[in-house]
């Protein structure tokens, strides 16, 4: 008996196939938002399969223009697609390294309350941070 077998295809390569069978057109530059809408479109109308389908079509007919479609398929994908740079946080400074020294022994042993608190942190600056 022979089993079914599935092809598992990265995101990068769904998202790809989606792109080239959408009517995106390399000579109108479309934006991000325009590549994601696109994709969401080819999705919804062929399904996965649909799209590889489609791709595999397509490279059968016309391999030479299909490579070259593909090429510029999968770019857009990614840079649609690419998660942004994480952003500093509030009052993040990267130039400013907080330095922590290590505890004294009073402050290790000390049973009062302010046993373990320090003076304000000092940066490798220099200044208070």
């Amino acid at each position: 008996m022979m089993w079914p077998v599935m092809a598992y295809l990265s995101v990068i390569a769904f998202r790809a196939d989606a792109v080239f069978v959408s009517g995106l057109q390399r000579c109108d530059k479309p934006s991000a938002g325009q590549v994601r809408q696109a994709v969401a479109t080819a999705i919804r109308a062929f399904g996965s399969s649909g799209c590889a389908g489609r791709v595999a079509q397509e490279f059968g007919d016309h391999p030479e223009t299909a490579v070259i479609r593909m090429r510029w398929a999968r770019a857009v994908a990614r840079e649609a697609f690419a998660d942004p740079a994480p952003e500093p946080g509030p009052g993040a400074d990267a130039r400013a390294l907080l330095v922590i020294g290590p505890r004294t022994p009073a402050e290790q042993t000390s049973g009062s309350p302010s046993a373990g608190q320090r003076g304000p942190a000092r940066s490798a600056a220099g200044g208070k941070g």
